[in-house]
């Protein structure tokens, strides 16, 4: 299967840059985005529930999936065919977060207060303490999973895999989007905001990207 060298063999290439790559940008983005999130430059908007986030239960065992998007989102970059897509990936990826932080300085959001008790869920309470529910629309978690996943695809395309993988890829977004609901991080409302922002420039990103 050609398709499995081929994968095992760019997941290799610049593996450490790649890593490091990785965690830099994660920590240049956290810093901003946990600023915006403690000093929010105007009044924070509460936004709605809607009758399907009534119907989602708090579903505590999708905390995992939840987290799961800070592996998820530097596939792209192992699977990248060289450094300099890695880095073409790294930088759509860099206007991406900075137009969502762009969006919370001018219009700072939050999710409304929920009545479980983190006593119960000691998890939870520490991913409050770290992740609070303010940045909310759009969520950044579904618009980078989003991108994300139209990057592994096109790419998968590319290695020509078997259409399972690209269906496996589709469900794992799918459930990371749910689950910013599930775990009451995010709202119906900001999960599609959030499809509205990482559709674009996913959409973007990868016509320039076949130009290049």
């Amino acid at each position: 299967m050609p398709w499995v060298a081929a994968i095992g063999r760019r997941f290799r290439e610049h593996q450490i840059l790649k890593f490091a790559g990785v965690c830099l940008f994660m920590w240049v983005f956290f810093s901003g985005y946990f600023h915006l999130l403690r000093h929010p430059a105007y009044p924070v908007t509460t936004m709605p529930l809607t009758a399907l986030d009534r119907a989602i239960p708090f579903q505590p065992q999708m905390l995992a999936v939840y987290l799961s998007l800070w592996f998820y989102v530097g596939i792209p970059a192992g699977l990248a065919a060289g450094l300099r897509q890695a880095l073409l990936y790294g930088a759509w990826a860099a206007v991406l977060c900075a137009s969502g932080l762009a969006i919370f300085y001018f219009w700072p959001t939050a999710v409304p207060p929920t009545a479980i008790d983190l006593a119960r869920h000691p998890s939870f309470a520490m991913l409050q303490g770290l992740d609070a529910a303010g940045n909310a629309c759009p969520s950044l978690h579904v618009a980078t999973a989003l991108f994300a996943a139209a990057w592994v695809d096109r790419i998968l395309v590319e290695l020509r895999t078997p259409a399972a993988l690209r269906w496996v890829n589709v469900a794992w977004f799918v459930a990371i989007a749910y689950s910013t609901v599930a775990v009451r991080q995010h709202v119906v409302l900001d999960v599609v905001g959030g499809c509205l922002l990482g559709g674009l420039f996913a959409w973007v990103s990868l016509r320039r990207r076949a130009r290049a």
